[in-house]
């Protein structure tokens, strides 16, 4: 199947960055783009957009206007947001793929907003971290368009897998793994906080290794505080989807919603830790530079 001639990504974050790059790698000629933050020149976003080379859409209609696949790639929060804002300039039989993080009942409102456009709504659950293998990232796609994608997903490199022709279980599927993933980073942060406290981190981890072999528990610690501290907004915003996926199950999310506090918590500690600390890959000195904060 030939490459789709113009490709829409809402969102130009790390992932709609990621996305770009690729998929001009992979050929295509014509990417719009639109991130609230575009009416900043000087954000982030607006930079990562001129340096990639991508055309700078006024809005997220705008940038869906005309194109034959629009990528949403928002924070949890503004998923149904965008799906709507996109709907008012998708064309009819144009996909729109939803890579974002978000309950089954958040993903089931979104399809209803592009099929109510003549959009077809395609469901991706991003199964592993974007980077670094981008476009080809696993992915799980979900509801009645799926099928119909795969042959321009193969096209263009990516790696999917139809999951399901019902829009929300591919979400599930990952809503449901993410109570496990942010779950052990939050624990990590307590665990090895308090730890730090009474000096015994080093007894702790290497007790783990009977129970929960890993061939490097201190480094594996550090990574996950790590991914926490850098990305604990956007996390916490996925874990609250994560909170009412549980609801919706009809089971009381007391774990998943104490999760989201501790990525929340520790995303403001970041804010205040010198980019060296962050950096280095010492996990006492990262401990050590979030408790003196």
């Amino acid at each position: 199947m030939s490459l789709p001639a113009s490709v829409a990504i809402i969102g130009f974050g790390e992932v709609g960055r990621i996305f770009a790059r690729d998929l001009k790698a992979a050929g295509v000629g014509k990417i719009a783009a639109y991130d609230l933050l575009f009416s900043d020149p000087d954000s982030g976003p607006s930079k990562s957009a001129r340096e990639v080379g991508v055309r700078l859409a006024a809005s997220a209609a705008d940038a869906a206007l005309g194109a034959d696949l629009v990528f949403s790639a928002v924070t949890a929060a503004q998923t149904l947001e965008a799906a709507r804002a996109a709907a008012e300039g998708i064309g009819q039989g144009a996909f729109f793929v939803d890579l974002n993080s978000a309950s089954p009942g958040t993903k089931r409102e979104a399809y209803q907003a592009i099929t109510g456009a003549h959009g077809l709504y395609v469901e991706a659950a991003v199964m592993t971290s974007v980077p670094p293998k981008g476009l080809k990232s696993q992915m799980l796609l979900g509801g009645p368009n799926a099928e119909g994608f795969k042959p321009i997903a193969d096209g263009l490199g990516m790696t999917t897998e139809v999951f399901s022709a019902e829009v929300g279980q591919a979400s599930a599927v990952k809503m449901c793994r993410s109570v496990l993933i942010k779950g052990v980073e939050a624990l990590i942060a307590e665990s090895m906080l308090t730890a730090r406290h009474y000096g015994v981190e080093n007894v702790v981890l290497d007790s783990l290794h009977d129970l929960l072999p890993h061939p490097d528990w201190r480094k594996h610690s550090r990574y996950m505080l790590s991914r926490s501290l850098i990305h604990g907004k956007r996390r916490a915003e996925e874990v609250r989807e994560v909170a009412k996926t549980v609801a919706e199950a009809g089971v009381e999310p007391l774990m998943s919603e104490r999760i989201a506090e501790r990525q929340d918590w520790a995303w403001k500690a970041a804010k205040a830790l010198p980019k060296d600390v962050l950096d280095d890959g010492d996990l006492g000195a990262l401990l050590d530079g979030i408790k003196s904060k």
